[in-house]
């Protein structure tokens, strides 16, 4: 089963980290990705440019709005996300634990919803 890690920090704390312990903790997650993709775990993964760069888009009664910034204003923010494959939950929240930034901040874990189209076709 696939699972979406939502990858959570606080921004401005890692902004204000010593360029030493940011490079230590990039290199963790690099390491960490090959760990998991030799063991079949990994899908993809993405780190996120800052939340203010961000761009919200939401349609009510067919008109658009776009705002910038975040979705939400909350005290921690999406920094990035992993996408695994994982046998259930219990192996998905191990495999979260091993993320670096869980130390920082949280992550999020969520089944993947996969949409078949009616007919039971592809969606490739």
């Amino acid at each position: 089963m696939k699972y979406l890690c939502l990858v959570c920090v606080e921004e401005t704390k890692l902004h204000a980290m010593p360029k030493a312990e940011l490079d230590g903790m990039i290199a963790e997650h690099l390491a960490h990705d090959e760990i998991l993709r030799r063991n079949g775990n990994f899908l993809t993964a993405a780190a996120l440019q800052s939340v203010r760069t961000a761009t919200t888009v939401r349609v009510r009664n067919g008109r658009t709005t776009v705002t910038d910034g975040p979705f939400a204003e909350t005290k921690e923010q999406v920094g990035g996300f992993y996408l695994l494959e994982a046998r259930d939950l219990n192996e998905a929240i191990q495999l979260a634990a091993k993320i670096p930034s869980a130390r920082h901040g949280c992550v999020e874990i969520r089944p993947v919803w996969e949409l078949v189209p009616a007919g039971g076709g592809s969606t490739a």
